[in-house]
């Protein structure tokens, strides 16, 4: 069971990038490359992957805001096309035969996984958990239980397997689960630790389970198939159990060896074998059912030999009877002379045998019989006792001779929490279609549905077995485990139809596949353990052959099996598998429910049907179960996991103690601080640590209070935050101020609910202050990664131009600083606590700089304000885009989020720049210009800023006219004749006419700088775009563009930003960190 995913290119006809290498063709869910823990760390095909656009430049109008980070941050139209030449598929193991013949052959078309949810799921899932126990133990159990407690095994059971599912699918519909099963979700949800403890006792298990198979093959073969092939012979009846034993011991290590050599040479033959295999299973148990149908109307003639009411094997006699009359003469029978000690008729016999009558009756009595009320309790007992029939006897003094008798005995001391204990394996199995989730069409869909509908049919089965076989088979058969009371048939195979051939032979074959596909799990599961590189000793195990095939693991596993078929019983085995199938449900019901408790980002199961408090239930019910069944495994399994657990966690790292509580808390804190700095959050585990930054007003005021609002729906409660403040001045000088203002701003906090820390800095300047807030607020691990500010409405009225410039300062430095950024324009008019009616939060996608756009609109309606909000997601496509495969792109790019949201492309083409455009361009430079050149007084300024917004007002209104009339330039569909007629258009007319034209309009427009005016022009067609789709939408995210590199055109930059957000009411600006922080994969 690899646990590597892979994701591999397939060739779509479009040709690659120029610099594109195979390398940068392959997306791994954890790459090589390691942190300072030793642990992988992710890696992106998204965030600074910039080979495929090495050579490619921007040739475009509409996007030159973002033009210099298209090398860092690509197009959203680039990154879908992306996303849509991969698939999932699993990293499989090529057999020796595909080796050889690939070798120095031509690359293979990789297809896209096709298994259904029946086949890929639901058949695997149903031959897993119906086997050996079934056939073998089933009808002793409900002998020895009786009907009522066995129904309760059968339920506890059930349910516990039920809940484990319920829990594991919300994890494995979490995201891509690659294939590992459960080792690779615990491992990813509770961490190494847990997932090297569990994965070790899940494999383990497999292993013995293994054993459990290959015991219940040879016993089946020995038993009820070639008695004769025994080695070992038992002279006296008491010594025939431990002959048993070396047989099983002999032929188990027999049949182990061929198995491994048979899953050494070609583990291709045991899969395409499973099919017959199941078949063998599905054969078997509908055989059953026909022959309990078959009892209402005739039985199956099985009699059984009662010596008063004790059963007797019935192998050493053909006549239940004492005596014959054969031509007149009195005889003794073969039965006579095994309780007497010779045929005479005046021989010493024994007591009881003497004192009590030979009956016969009938073993299978039918379905209408009343067998049911006989059956429906339990008859425990301990070893060596018989096997008795609810009738009337004369008792006689027991003597020696008694236990070389004939007569039917228990074997093991039975009592209830041993036959859980023996019949849990039965259940085991559920993981089978989450270990195949790569090869699976929809895995999110199928796995869930099939493997609870497996385990509801399964429960069907086991449930209505327990109550037909109580209710058709006598109660000293039922308890005679090996059916010696039936002449050594299977007890389950007297029920069956046409013939108890067909459960031995299916029985036979079902142990037998099930042996091999252990064989073939386990090493797969401990190779990929290994290669996690989280056990460092069991690295060795990670190495294989050539073609990946895990030997060593092989070697290792075959081992560990032996020693289980050295125990050589089946009822001491099932136990041992038992407690690390449980350990293994009980982490991932914990896993399940603690996801569930934390809420974190990444927690966005498409199974909807799961709550932490099943997952509780179940993992208290596994709990359980493990004491029940055997408390001193369950010990020894949970010393085993602990070891593990410590040792992972502990290798290499001193543990320090404090003195007392407070020191031990302090020293927690401390550690946990260290283990954080130690690397980077995890992509699953990111989510935005704010830095606040709020400007106070002359009486140390917030502000915008809103802004603090907006903290409190966006991280509820969770993660950390930091509001900021800047005084300037000194700190020996306004020290008490800083105080104060701490105090303001604490109280401000607590009025608007938001959960954080406080920190004021007193600086020279504000634009220093803010400096050293990004660069030194928060505690080792426990830093910001994100800003979040006001945007400064009134920058075009300030007297000084320093807080613009401080602004974009800020902007640069948490660019530098590689942090995310929000900015929020009109963040007075936020919604406080009033929840929102219906409405939408638009987002604009223009360029992918990490998925923040993607993941604020799911935090935000994680609270009750914007709880009834729905997401639209826009992107923007270019003249030579395919939008409508954008749009199914994005789509599917959106299902893999597990995010809803409708989804809309809108095309933009490179059209002619307009004279509005032009004109406000020109305003802007003379603008700029002016408080460059010329020293204002207060009154002249506001008198220039009056007229200039008068002047823009004026030609706004003069040109709106032209805008109107002109036809609609934005479409959604794009055909090919609408391409060629709209570029022909452009070129030929536009090029020529419309510019020679607007610049006899305006001589001066001439001058202008071009860059200005493509920049201008973007501002323009996006604000017209975003208003016209999004005007009354309740938040519009968009795309923040970096400031330009040339610190010249700073007030250029504020004077576009304006012009894009024009006509918005609350808008909120997004810039990435550089860093990729929401994810696919679970």
């Amino acid at each position: 069971m690899p646990t590597n995913f892979t994701v591999v290119p397939v060739e779509d006809g479009r040709k690659p990038a120029q610099g594109d290498s195979d390398d940068n063709n392959v997306l791994k869910e954890e790459d090589e490359e390691t942190v300072g823990d030793g642990n992988p760390r992710e890696s992106s095909p998204f965030i600074h992957n910039t080979d495929d656009y090495k050579g490619t430049l921007y040739d475009g109008k509409n996007m030159a805001l973002f033009e210099e980070e298209m090398d860092s941050n690509p197009m959203v139209s680039s990154l879908l096309s992306k996303l849509a030449n991969y698939t999932n598929l699993t990293q499989g193991v090529r057999e020796h035969e595909e080796a050889d013949e690939d070798e120095g052959a031509k690359k293979k078309t990789v297809k896209s996984p096709q298994m259904g949810t029946f086949i890929g799921v639901y058949l695997p899932c149903l031959q897993n958990i119906l086997g050996v126990i079934l056939f073998l133990r089933m009808t002793w159990i409900v002998g020895t239980a009786g009907i009522l407690e066995s129904f309760i095994i059968v339920s506890m059971c059930c349910s516990c397997t039920m809940l484990t599912a319920i829990s594991m699918s919300a994890i494995a519909t979490n995201g891509v689960v690659p294939a590992g099963g459960s080792y690779y979700m615990i491992s990813r949800s509770l961490g190494p630790e847990f997932g090297g403890a569990v994965g070790l006792c899940f494999y383990l298990g497999t292993t013995f389970a293994g054993a459990m198979y290959i015991l219940g093959t040879i016993e089946i073969f020995l038993t009820y198939i070639v008695p004769s092939a025994a080695i070992f012979k038992a002279e006296e009846k008491a010594l025939e159990a431990e002959a048993m034993l070396n047989n099983m011991r002999v032929y188990g290590t027999c049949c182990l060896t061929l198995m491994a050599v048979v899953v050494f040479v070609g583990v291709k033959y045991v899969n395409k074998l499973a099919l017959v295999f199941l078949a063998c299973v599905v054969l078997s148990i509908l055989s059953i059912y026909a022959g309990v149908f078959k009892t209402i109307f005739e039985p199956p003639v099985f009699p059984v030999c009662l010596l008063g009411n004790r059963t007797l094997q019935n192998h050493g006699f053909d006549k239940c009877m004492k005596t014959d009359i054969i031509d007149n003469v009195t005889v003794t029978t073969r039965l006579w002379a095994l309780f007497c000690n010779g045929p005479e008729l005046n021989a010493s016999c024994n007591e009881y045998f003497s004192l009590n009558n030979v009956t016969e009756i009938q073993g299978i009595p039918g379905l209408t019989s009343g067998a049911i009320s006989e059956n429906m309790w339990g008859s425990y007992g301990p070893a060596g006792m018989m096997v008795e029939k609810d009738l009337p006897s004369v008792p006689a003094i027991a003597s020696p001779q008694d236990k070389d008798m004939p007569y039917v005995v228990n074997d093991i001391t039975t009592f209830f929490t041993l036959l859980v204990g023996i019949y849990f394996p039965s259940v085991t199995g559920i993981m089978a279609g989450s270990n195949r989730s790569g090869d699976l069409r929809d895995a999110q869909r199928s796995i869930p549905i099939g493997t609870i509908l497996a385990i509801a049919t399964t429960t069907i089965i086991y449930l209505s077995c327990v109550v037909l076989f109580g209710a058709c088979i006598d109660g000293v058969v039922l308890r005679d485990k090996f059916g010696d009371s039936v002449k050594g048939n299977l007890v389950i195979g007297t029920l069956s139809w046409p013939s108890p051939w067909v459960i031995v032979i299916g029985s036979f074959f079902s142990c037998c596949g099930a042996g091999l596909q252990s064989l073939t799990g386990a090493p797969r599961l401990l190779q990929a353990i290994a290669r996690d590189g989280i056990v460092p000793f069991l690295e060795v195990f990670g190495h294989g052959k050539a073609n990946g095939e895990p030997t060593w693991a092989l070697l290792l596993t075959a081992l560990i099996c032996e020693s289980g078929i050295l125990i050589a019983s089946l009822d001491a085995v099932a136990p041992i598998l038992s407690m690390f199938f449980l350990m293994c449900y009980l982490f991932v019901n914990l896993a399940c429910a603690l996801q569930t408790l934390l809420r974190t980002p990444n927690w966005r199961p498409r199974f909807k049907f799961y709550h932490w408090t099943l997952s509780f239930l179940g993992m208290s019910l596994c709990l359980a179960l493990m004491f029940i069944s055997s408390w001193y495994y369950a010990l020894v399994a949970m010393l085993i996991a602990g070891c593990i657990y410590k040792y992972i966690e502990y290798r290499g790292a001193e543990k320090e103690w404090g003195d007392g509580i407070r020191g031990v808390s302090l020293n927690a804190a401390r550690f946990a601080l260290i283990r954080l700095e130690e690397a980077p959050p995890h992509t699953k585990n990111w989510r935005p640590q704010l830095l606040v930054l709020l400007n106070l007003d002359t009486e140390l005021s917030v502000k915008h209070p809103r802004l603090l609002s907006f903290t409190t729906q966006l991280k509820a409660g969770k993660g950390l935050t930091i509001v900021g403040s800047v005084l300037e001045g000194t700190y020996l000088t306004r020290d008490t101020e800083a105080k104060q203002a701490e105090q303001n701003i604490k109280s401000a906090m607590s009025a608007e609910k938001t959960k954080g820390f406080c920190h004021v800095v007193v600086s020279s300047n504000q634009r220093d202050g803010i400096s050293h807030l990004v660069q030194s607020a928060g505690l080792g691990g426990m830093k910001h990664n994100s800003v979040l500010m006001a945007w400064p409405g009134n920058w075009r009225q300030s007297n000084d131009p320093q807080s613009w410039k401080s602004f974009i300062e800020t902007v640069r430095e948490t660019t530098a600083a590689h942090l995310a950024l929000l900015v929020a324009k009109n963040v007075d008019s936020f919604p406080h606590q009033e929840r929102l009616s219906e409405g939408t939060i638009d987002v604009w996608w223009i360029v992918h700089d990490g998925g923040m756009l993607m993941l604020l609109p799911f935090l935000l309606r994680q609270h009750k304000v914007w709880r009834k909000c729905k997401m639209r997601i826009f992107t923007v496509a270019q003249l030579d885009d395919n939008s409508i495969q954008m749009k199914k792109d994005l789509q599917m790019f959106l299902y893999h989020l597990r995010l809803n949201a409708e989804v809309e492309v809108v095309e933009m083409h490179d059209s002619d720049i307009s004279a509005f455009t032009y004109e406000k361009t020109l305003v802007m430079e003379q603008r700029s210009q002016m408080l460059k050149q010329m020293q204002l007084s207060r009154t002249e300024r506001e008198r220039e800023a009056q007229l200039i917004h008068d002047r823009n007002t004026a030609s706004h209104a003069a040109l709106n006219d032209k805008a109107d009339a002109a036809p609609e330039r934005v479409h959604m569909t794009w055909t090919k004749e609408k391409f060629f007629t709209e570029r022909n258009r452009n070129r030929e007319h536009n090029a020529t006419m419309a510019v020679r034209d607007l610049f006899n309009m305006k001589p001066e427009w001439e001058s202008l700088n071009q860059s200005n005016v493509r920049c201008m022009h973007t501002a323009v067609k996006l604000n017209e775009v975003v208003v016209n789709k999004s005007q009354g939408a309740h938040l519009v995210l968009l795309n923040m563009p970096g400031p330009p590199r040339n610190r010249g055109g700073d007030e250029n930059y504020m004077e576009f930003m304006e012009v894009m957000m024009e006509g918005l009411n609350r808008v909120l600006l997004v810039r990435g960190g550089g860093r990729e922080v929401i994810t696919i994969y679970s």
